[in-house]
């Protein structure tokens, strides 16, 4: 049975730009946002604020069935990210953060606690899920499925640009090969693998415009959803 309440998922590997797009087609739609990455690596920073080893499964289940977080938007339209009252949006988007992520995303312990909690952001009008399993684990029945990917050189330029535009230090070898490795993990755990769901659209941005993703999907979302 289709979920009542509309859902469109947006999965792919870091750096394939899912995020933005994601923000974009919500904000288009008028739709609620879960961004299924921060979840992690929201658990990632509390673990690694709790002094917690990156490999203690028991240690960052139980900081994501307790995670205290809370989702809001800035006065331009950026994110806010509060984690046990304190703001962390420039935190969580480090590279240390992100590889912890990848970490504790691997964790089965983990990925039960945070399901339901995902789950709960399907709400009426309807919802933009971004992240690695959107579409094949958390909401396997949603009515629009978009993989988007980008090649892994292109998407390591993505991100250095990112950060420095943060005000981030950023080396761009480094980046490559952190790409390469979270792609390899990412692939390869035995929970929730990333891969596309069967039913996906494939959408390859690595010569494509963010104008022209956020077109080819809010295409795609009109065809669909009859919007």
């Amino acid at each position: 049975m289709a979920d009542p309440t509309p859902i469109l998922t947006i999965d792919g590997p870091s750096g394939s730009g899912k995020g933005t797009i994601a923000r974009r087609v919500a904000d288009q739609l008028g739709w609620h946002l879960l961004d299924s990455g921060a979840l992690y690596r929201l658990v990632a920073l509390a673990g690694l604020r709790k002094g917690l080893a990156q490999d203690d499964q028991s240690g960052h289940q139980r900081v994501a069935e307790q995670l205290d977080v809370r989702f809001g938007l800035a006065s331009d339209g950026g994110e806010q990210i509060w984690l046990e009252g304190e703001e962390v949006s420039r935190a969580i988007r480090t590279e240390q953060t992100g590889e912890g992520a990848s970490q504790v995303g691997a964790m089965p312990g983990v990925r039960a606690a945070l399901l339901e909690r995902q789950r709960a952001f399907a709400q009426a009008p309807g919802l933009v899920a971004d992240g690695r399993d959107m579409g094949t684990v958390v909401f396997p029945s949603a009515r629009l499925k978009i993989y988007l990917t980008a090649s892994a050189e292109e998407r390591a330029r993505r991100r250095y640009n990112q950060l420095k535009d943060k005000g981030l230090d950023a080396n761009l070898a480094a980046l490559s090969l952190d790409i390469a490795e979270r792609d390899r993990r990412d692939a390869s755990r035995p929970i929730a693998p990333l891969k596309p769901a069967d039913d996906a659209q494939i959408v390859d941005s690595t010569s494509m415009t963010i104008d022209a993703v956020l077109a080819r999907v809010l295409e795609l979302a009109a065809a669909r959803f009859g919007l």
